[in-house]
């Protein structure tokens, strides 16, 4: 595959010194460098300065992740992605990298993941995934199952604004409070972009709503990164979070 011969979604450095050409002229590449910035943080102030043996890249598009993963201190990187097309696009930037020994790219939904197929690892990524998703409780709780106990996952996502009150739960005298809320998003027509759902229905959670299911499927020490002052707008604004959660 020749690299430059395409227009990528994001600017790799390749070995020889030229950069890949990304989407829209670069005008999107803050979300991915104020996401990387986010990440590093949040590693450090997990593990320190130490190695971190694994980690896995959850639906890791053409590698970008996975290969910042190995310059913040992971020895060997999983990245699984659906789409047949993004995986050829990782494994090709990953051998042109020389990094075919420290990160291997599986196709796997995210659905299908388990421990058993993929192991349990200290640091688990989980960006731009569950705001395109049907499913996206069940896609944390796959994230979660392959986060070793003690071990950190990053879930990156848009997230919609949030609902608040109580409702009546079946009967006026049994009421319920509202823990989060999600926004149904529409990208049936959409299914084919590379970028968007592999179903076209989507719900995108609010921050707290979000923060509340990851504290309740098996996470604890759920907290907000906040993003740097000179951050993608969207991360500045809250209309894109980074949670850090460490796996009980």
């Amino acid at each position: 595959m020749d690299l430059l011969s395409k227009t990528w979604f994001y600017r790799f450095p390749l070995p020889d010194g030229r950069v890949t050409h990304s989407y829209h002229d670069g005008l999107l590449d803050a979300v991915h460098t104020t996401r990387v910035d986010m990440m590093g943080r949040a590693i450090r102030a997990h593990f320190g300065d130490t190695t971190i043996a694994s980690a896995v890249d959850l639906a890791c598009h053409q590698g970008w992740f996975s290969w910042q993963l190995t310059r913040h201190g992971v020895d060997r990187v999983t990245g699984i992605e659906p789409r047949a097309e993004h995986v050829a696009d990782a494994r090709a930037i990953v051998a042109a990298m020389g990094l075919s020994e420290r990160i291997a790219i599986e196709q796997c939904d995210v659905h299908d993941t388990s421990p058993e197929r993929f192991g349990t690892h200290p640091l688990v990524l989980c960006f731009g995934l569950i705001y395109h998703l049907e499913n996206p409780i069940g896609a944390l709780r796959r994230a979660r199952a392959l986060t070793a106990p003690g071990g950190l996952c990053l879930v990156e996502t848009q997230v919609v604004p949030g609902l608040r009150g109580y409702v009546d739960w079946g009967n006026h005298r049994f009421v319920r409070p509202l823990k989060g809320s999600f926004g149904i998003i529409d990208e049936i027509d959409e299914t084919h972009a590379a970028e968007a759902s592999t179903t076209g229905i989507c719900l995108a959670p609010d921050t707290e709503g979000l923060m509340w299911i990851l504290r309740n499927i098996g996470f604890g020490d759920v907290e907000l990164i906040p993003p740097p002052a000179d951050g993608y707008e969207q991360h500045l604004y809250g209309k894109r979070v980074m949670v850090g959660a460490v796996a009980v």
